[in-house]
């Protein structure tokens, strides 16, 4: 169904049109006052469907399995093993002496994807080092990309890469969707897609709703947060409501990611998918 909804008055006017967009809750932004594996259920009993995550490594895949077993979740997506996050680093695609780890990194993540059911994995690029060669950087993404999506392809899963913002990753070296789809193309791999992040393209180039539309057979996944603030939906500058229509008026039927972080706590800010599901 189309939803005018103010977000001020949670007041619901509703046409008839196809549903909605399928939203899921991603585990490392959302329940995360509580510990890891008890975010499944919660989500669960907050009316999510499906899940993601940064990472499912830390946590035994078997533990993993069980908890979206239990609970009816479908394991939407996650990410390649990307470095050390406690020191910074947010991917190691780019980095010319990593590539082993890396392609290790891609075995890892498809026996967690075997074991969860997952059909699509994230790529992130990386930070670029200071004075990096671009054109080495680029290469080796290229070529890990083309191996990844390879190697998954095998598996019937697919690989996705996301361009950030540079405000949130100062240095990032994959920020705007037509570099992505860019690079893409360099690859030449039908196997891999961009995941598209509206909060990081709002922040980096606008224009979302033309920017959807027009690459739509590309864009395998998306993401939501508000900007600023990286909040609930309704809490910033993004017109969410006519965002959400406007998927489901091109044809968008899959997952929307909820990576954005809550005000409050998780339950407290959900009164803007409460709307979208009583629609």
């Amino acid at each position: 169904m189309e939803v005018s909804w103010s977000w001020q008055t949670d007041k619901l006017a509703i046409a008839k049109e196809p549903p909605m967009p399928k939203f899921d809750a991603n585990l490392t932004f959302l329940f995360n006052e509580l510990p890891f594996l008890d975010r499944f259920a919660a989500a669960r009993r907050a009316g999510f469907f499906g899940v993601e995550y940064m990472s499912p490594y830390e946590a035994p895949k078997e533990e993993i399995a069980a908890r979206l077993r239990d609970n009816g979740l479908t394991q939407v997506l996650f990410n390649l093993p990307a470095g050390d996050w406690g020191k910074g680093e947010r991917g190691i695609a780019i980095l010319p002496d990593r590539v082993d780890e890396f392609k290790r990194g891609v075995g890892k993540a498809l026996d967690y994807a075997d074991a969860l059911g997952c059909k699509q994995i994230n790529c992130l690029a990386g930070v670029a080092p200071k004075d990096a060669n671009e054109s080495a950087l680029r290469k080796t993404l290229v070529a890990n990309l083309a191996y990844a999506a390879a190697e998954l392809g095998k598996a019937g899963v697919r690989l996705l890469i996301e361009p950030c913002n540079t405000r949130d990753i100062p240095g990032f070296y994959l920020n705007h969707s037509r570099q992505a789809l860019d690079i893409i193309d360099e690859v030449g791999s039908d196997n891999l897609f961009v995941q598209y992040d509206i909060y990081h393209m709002q922040i980096m180039e606008g224009d979302l709703a033309r920017t959807i539309e027009t690459n739509l057979p590309r864009l395998a996944h998306f993401q939501i947060a508000d900007n600023p603030g990286r909040n609930e939906p309704g809490t910033g500058e993004i017109n969410y409501p006519f965002l959400f229509a406007h998927l489901d008026k091109i044809g968008y039927r899959s997952w929307v990611g909820c990576e954005y972080r809550p005000r409050a706590t998780t339950v407290e800010g959900l009164g803007w998918l409460k709307a979208m599901n009583a629609a």
